[in-house]
């Protein structure tokens, strides 16, 4: 394929068109290939993308290394290792390429991929293991369960069941993984107490919580914190009535078919709250990201889809937007320090601007707090870092952020907190800073650190 000479990139704001994945046509592999194609070819004539992810390293050594050295070299199979690397984070469409929609190249790198891994999924060529690894519903399920907790958790702390792990389920047998929550968020979560409905100029008065399978089932400490922060601000709560995985994980896989079965689950739920006048909050980023983009695109005739959209809220952009209205409490009483701050892939697409730094720089006018925001890719993404494949990469993709994250000052002091708006991301940071010697600090979500700064009790 040959590639017309470069015009000027796109200067306009991206525009994102609606995966039209119901067509017959998204399924056929030729075609979707030809696409791929496209898209590698003008990828390949430019390059910018390269440190983003290991899909373009990929790309780009299979195109140097080919007969050619041109596209025209790589063998149509070989598309699938680029395939299988890219982890939807989305930064090389939002942040990156001058070649997105309004351009004329009509470039979406990660939604041509989304189109590959469901072509891929379709043929059955996703192993068992995967498919497992992204069902948080069905594993998540022992969550709460007496005696049944602690034996999981002991028994995935061995190396002989990492080791089994690893052979069956293709889990790396060092990659960090979570334990499995002694009490689950939802069943724990205490009443909202009364409080006043107060609206502001912009932000709903009243919270419902999407509670995320991560949280409710292995960290319900992020969600206690943040109802604390609610409730301490005198904002009305409740936990959404009933919900299901918010799909992200599936549609990693290309499963989309799946990805639908959650929407249905959720969006109905979802879209009473959001006509009834409440804001709708995850602390989970990339659950937040599936119902404000990636539903959107895939259902975009779906009127109820489209109101969750418009109500759903990331909790620093929520609470950045309540101070804005003159309704945040700023009495911030205990210091934090020196705090390394991590911004996850799927917080910057978002295209909210940096919320969570911005809350923690107003901790600072109060009490002592100062901020080292760290703005890329830890490398985890999703159950990405975790796979036997994928691990040593994903430390690798790791490496420069586990560094800043652990700067020291002048006098050669690291970081009182690690943070990252992505537990999971925050986890592999804390692997990485260990397994690179560099200067340790806990771990606290930033939910977790505005609750400590107002010197809530844990």
């Amino acid at each position: 394929m040959s590639v017309p000479s470069p015009k000027e990139g796109n200067l306009e704001a991206p525009t994102r068109h609606a995966v039209d994945w119901k067509s017959p046509g998204f399924y056929d592999e030729q075609a979707c290939l030809a696409e791929v194609g496209r898209i590698f070819d003008i990828c390949h004539g430019c390059r910018r993308c390269v440190s983003l992810c290991n899909a373009f390293p990929t790309l780009f050594d299979l195109i140097d290394e080919g007969k050619t050295g041109e596209l025209d070299g790589v063998d149509r199979g070989d598309y699938w290792k680029v395939v299988d690397q890219c982890y939807l984070c989305d930064l090389c469409y939002m942040t990156k390429c001058p070649y997105v929609p309004p351009h004329e190249w009509n470039l979406d790198f990660p939604h041509t991929m989304l189109r590959a891994k469901a072509v891929k999924f379709r043929k059955g060529e996703v192993k068992a293991g995967e498919r497992f690894l992204a069902s948080t519903d069905v594993h998540g399920q022992f969550a709460g369960i007496p005696v049944v907790v602690q034996m999981v958790n002991a028994i995935n702390g061995t190396r002989v069941a990492r080791t089994a792990m690893e052979s069956t389920l293709g889990v790396h047998r060092d990659a960090w993984m979570p334990s499995l929550a002694s009490r689950r968020f939802r069943w724990s979560a205490a009443h909202a107490p009364a409080h006043p409905v107060r609206n502001g100029a912009r932000t709903p008065g009243k919270v419902a919580v999407f509670s995320t399978c991560y949280v409710n089932y292995h960290e319900p400490g992020i969600g206690h914190d943040l109802l604390k922060l609610l409730d301490h601000n005198e904002i009305p709560y409740e936990l959404v009535d009933k919900e299901a995985c918010c799909g992200m994980p599936k549609l990693e896989l290309g499963d989309l078919q799946a990805v639908e079965k959650h929407k249905d689950a959720n969006v109905p739920v979802l879209a009473t709250y959001a006509r009834e006048g409440w804001a709708i909050v995850s602390a989970v980023p990339s659950c937040t990201l599936m119902f404000k983009q990636e539903l959107p695109l895939l259902f975009p005739h779906d009127p109820d889809v489209k109101q969750v959209q418009a109500a759903m809220w990331d909790p620093f952009e929520y609470f950045v937007a309540r101070h804005k209205d003159g309704l945040l409490k700023i009495d911030f009483t205990q210091a934090l320090g020196r705090v390394s701050y991590h911004i996850p892939c799927h917080g910057r697409v978002q295209n909210i601007g940096r919320k969570t730094e911005e809350l923690l720089k107003l901790v600072g006018t109060r009490v002592d707090v100062q901020l080292n925001t760290v703005e890329r890719c830890s490398g985890h993404a999703g159950t990405y870092g975790v796979k036997k494949p994928y691990h040593e990469v994903a430390m690798k993709i790791g490496r420069p952020v586990f560094k800043a994250m652990g700067k020291t000052d002048d006098g050669g002091r690291g970081p009182d907190y690690i943070s990252s708006d992505c537990a999971l991301a925050g986890h592999h940071l804390a692997q990485g800073m260990a397994r690179n010697a560099l200067p340790a600090a806990p771990l606290r979500h930033p939910l977790s650190l505005v609750r400590i700064a107002y010197g809530l009790e844990d």
